[in-house]
Parts: structure tokens; sequence; C-alpha cells
């Protein structure tokens, strides 16, 4: 029976999953990741890999794994994996991709809402008591409705966002690396190059993937291109944006504020200069935390590591 480790605690429907098809150990914690030691200890003997963002599967770990034979990844992204490094050694990387659009997609819009409308700056001035009397600009937002949107990386998540914008009648805008022409008739979006599409729009989310070509994508030069009323939205990669830059944009009041639900470092420290800036609406990470999602890609993390451990297809294979 093939063995495999597991890197972290898993709802017990997946667990018992996987102990019926292999010899498994794993991190017993839920809310913990597994210590680095422990990982380069673990993947000694194994053949498969059950990994979850929070592991750097890097090099050093993958010449650990003499056996190792697939890293299943629980996330659509994988810039936690040195993928070439795996392809050189033959290990199969696969990723959940398709099972979680429609729920990040749901948060990614919540995302843009709530930091238009100011929902978690307001909600906790009124449980601080300090709410006052009426004034005619209190609490005053943005608008959703009729706004134009820009979004930068049009794959299926951003096609899902596309989808919700429709009932607010929003004006969509896009940019990826490659131009899109078919969905633009069946979306009722138009292609802008990037600096332009900053310029324009009232809203710019982020839904790309991370790499070093989108390192700081987003930073000062970028930043200064937007509007002053404008919300920028990162639902992607924290990666993507100059922390640094975008703190001194909205400091200064360069653009009117930001959601965020992913950092250059996770967690995020508590007393990150962001934290303290009443314009960003700041999430922990959670654009595809529901139960039916995690569960799905759980599971279809498992289906990898079933097919390549039988000798099959993986699924969902990032490398071939």
């Amino acid at each position: 029976m093939a063995k495999i480790y597991v890197t972290r605690k898993l709802p017990e429907e997946v667990e018992s999953r996987l102990s019926e098809h292999f010899d498994v150990r794993s991190w017993e914690y839920e809310d913990e990741p597994v210590p680095r030691e422990t990982l380069l200890e673990e993947i000694k003997d194994v053949d498969g890999v059950f990994c979850m963002i929070t592991e750097q599967m890097d090099e050093e770990v993958l010449e650990a794994g003499e056996k190792l034979q697939v890293v299943a990844n629980m996330a659509v992204g994988h810039n936690n994996i040195d993928v070439e490094a795996a392809t050189a050694r033959g290990i199969t990387v696969t990723n959940t991709p398709d099972v979680l659009t429609e729920t990040t997609a749901d948060l990614a819009f919540a995302l843009l809402m709530a930091s238009a409308r100011r929902l978690p700056e307001t909600s906790d001035i009124l449980r601080k008591g300090e709410w006052g009397a009426w004034s005619p600009l209190q609490f005053t937002g943005q608008d959703v409705f009729g706004a134009t949107l820009g979004i930068i990386g049009l794959g299926r998540i951003g096609e899902a966002v596309v989808q919700r914008t429709h009932g607010f009648k929003m004006n969509v805008l896009y940019h990826s690396r490659t131009r899109k022409p078919e969905k633009e008739s069946a979306l009722g979006i138009h292609y802008e190059e990037q600096d332009t599409l900053l310029q324009k729009s009232d809203f710019v989310m982020l839904l790309l993937p991370y790499s070093s070509e989108s390192h700081h994508l987003i930073g000062q030069r970028e930043l200064a291109l937007m509007k002053k009323r404008a919300i920028l939205i990162n639902a992607s990669r924290g990666g993507i944006v100059d922390e640094d830059a975008l703190y001194h944009a909205l400091a200064n009041n360069e653009i009117w504020g930001a959601g965020l639900d992913v950092y250059e470092q996770e967690p995020l420290p508590a007393d990150h200069p962001l934290l303290t800036l009443s314009n960003v609406t700041a999430l922990p990470h959670i654009g595809s935390a529901t139960v039916k999602t995690r569960l799905a890609m759980a599971h279809l993390a498992v289906d990898n590591l079933i097919a390549v451990l039988d000798g099959k297809e993986a699924v969902t294979a990032v490398n071939h």
C-alpha cells in the first residue's frame, strides 16, 4: 500500500477516504502548519504528499522525498511548489481548480461591496458605541451600481465575477495576457491596456495567478494612475501588490480604499501598517472558505493522489 503524508488535519470523511487507499501519516493540527523540520523528516519515505499553500515544497523538500511521486496541493495556486524542480524529478504536481470558482467570485464581489460601503469600518464604530448623530455625509461610501469595474486577469473566476456585475449594470473592462474577443461579446466586456484600465476604473480587481512576471504588478506607478476615488480589490495573491506602495497611496488619499483577502506574508502580522488604516477592508484569505467548496477541494486532491499512485493520469495536473 502506498504511503502518503498529509500536512494538516482534514475532515473525517476525507481522512476516511484516504485511509481506504493509503497508509496515511498526518500532522494532527487543523489550524497550525506543519513545521518544516517535521515535513523534511516525514517526506523521506512517502509516495505522495497532500499539502496546503502554507507548505513551501521547494527543492530541498522535494529532494528529501526519495520515493515521492505526487504532490497534491489543496489550492488552485501552486506558487508554494517548485514545479520545475518537481518535474525534473518526475514528480507530478496537482491542484484543485474549477471547484472553487463560484465561491471565490462570491467573496471577491462581496469584498468589493464591503469596501465600497465601508461595512467593516462602520460596524466597528457601531459596536464601540461611537455612532453619533446623523449627518449628511456621515459614513458615505462609493456607488457600485453603474460603476466601472476593471478586472486584471480574466480566468474562470474573473468570468464568474463578470456574471455578478450584470445585476448592478456595471461597465466592465478587462486586461489579461491574452485578449479574449469571444468573451467580450459573450460577457459584454471591453478589453483595455492595463494603464488605461487603471485610469478608467472605479474599482480595480486583481484575479490573476502569482508568478515572477506578476510580482508587484501593482506598485507606486500603477497606483498613481488610478482615480482618487478608486478602490483596489485583491482576491488573487499577495505578492502581486507592492504593499508598501499601497499603504502610502491609501494613507495619503491617493486612492480611496482597498479590499484585501491576500497578503505577501500570511498570516498577516497584527501590527502590519495596512491594518492601521480605516480605508482598508482586510480579510484572512477566505476566498474559497465555504464548507461545500473546501470539501470539494479536499476530495479533488484525494482523486489526484489515487490516480497518480495507481499509475494513471492525474485529474488536474499542473505539470506533465
